[in-house]
């Protein structure tokens, strides 16, 4: 380390901590590697040249976490964000909780069941990479609509985490919701949706978000297609909140008479409260009202949170 110049240092710790430079920009700047301009940043904290102070503000994250955890009967991981952070910046923050939260609990030879939605998308971007054996990846819910077969979409997702874990994926090539039941109740005869189901049926933890008819950070079930201007009018009319992969709930957690369920291919609460941990991961104030009927629904066991929709929902229950 002694060889490396002190201009190097400083310059590296600038851009790194003050322009909030990525180490690759910084490495192309000094035209170096990352790993050099890594080491350039310990330079700068062990010599002195950094200091690294922490002034916490207060936060309400441990008091809300406890009080959700012993209200509801689950573990809370509330993530502390400021009163004027974004919907976006709020999404990131729990999302990168979420990622590490995962990548702490599934290991080799587990089974993880993902849902799709925006929530999960930005999840896929801080996975860290955690080499397993003998591990797999499922979607949960159905994907394809009038306008895709959402297999891009759902695809890179679900793919996002079996890299991340190098685990195999299964795949659920099914629409988010058929146009007759019983076009549902034939295709879950079919060996190959059968196939996708029993995987579905061994896993040990199922990822997913709720979803929000309106405001905030649009959830993609609502923004993509996937819902005519009627099947929303009908979903009012029969007192739903929100779905949770892809299966509505109205606010007391009753699903089981919902028109539209019966054409969803989204696991039932019912279905759900089978798998052993149910990491749920919220952000936003849109997002407070099908929390709580995911939560009066039994189908969360842990739920990442941010600081804001944690006072929100505390508020209100």
């Amino acid at each position: 380390m002694a060889s490396y110049r002190e201009r190097d240092v400083v310059m590296a710790a600038t851009m790194y901590y003050l322009q909030d430079m990525k180490m690759e920009t910084i490495a192309r700047h000094l035209r170096t590697s990352r790993s050099t301009v890594s080491r350039l940043i310990k330079r700068a904290r062990d010599t002195g040249v950094v200091e690294i102070t922490l002034r916490p503000g207060p936060s309400r994250a441990p008091g809300l976490g406890q009080e959700i955890a012993e209200r509801h009967g689950i573990d809370a991981y509330v993530v502390p964000v400021s009163d004027s952070a974004t919907d976006d910046d709020r999404l990131q923050q729990v999302s990168i909780t979420t990622a590490r939260l995962l990548a702490r609990w599934f290991d080799s030879d587990m089974v993880l069941g993902v849902a799709w939605g925006t929530t999960l998308a930005a999840i896929t971007e801080h996975l860290p990479h955690k080499p397993t054996r003998g591990s797999a990846v499922v979607q949960l819910n159905g994907a394809a609509n009038t306008r895709t077969s959402g297999m891009s979409y759902a695809g890179d997702l679900i793919s996002g985490f079996g890299t991340a874990f190098d685990a195999s994926v299964h795949y659920f090539p099914v629409p988010a919701f058929f146009d007759f039941a019983e076009t549902k109740a034939a295709m879950w005869r079919e060996r190959s949706v059968r196939r996708v189901l029993d995987v579905q049926g061994r896993a040990d933890i199922a990822l997913f978000s709720v979803g929000a008819l309106t405001g905030g950070v649009p959830s993609h079930v609502y923004s993509a297609g996937y819902l005519e201007p009627d099947d929303v009018a009908v979903l009012d009319a029969e007192g739903v909140v929100g779905d949770v992969c892809t299966v509505f709930v109205r606010a007391d957690g009753t699903y089981r008479d919902i028109s539209l369920n019966a054409r969803a291919t989204g696991p039932t609460p019912a279905e759900l409260r089978r798998i052993p941990r149910r990491l749920c991961a919220v952000a936003g104030g849109n997002k407070v009202a099908p929390l709580r009927a995911a939560l009066a629904a039994g189908v969360v066991t842990d739920l990442v949170i941010d600081e804001v929709t944690a006072a929100a929902l505390v508020e209100v229950t």
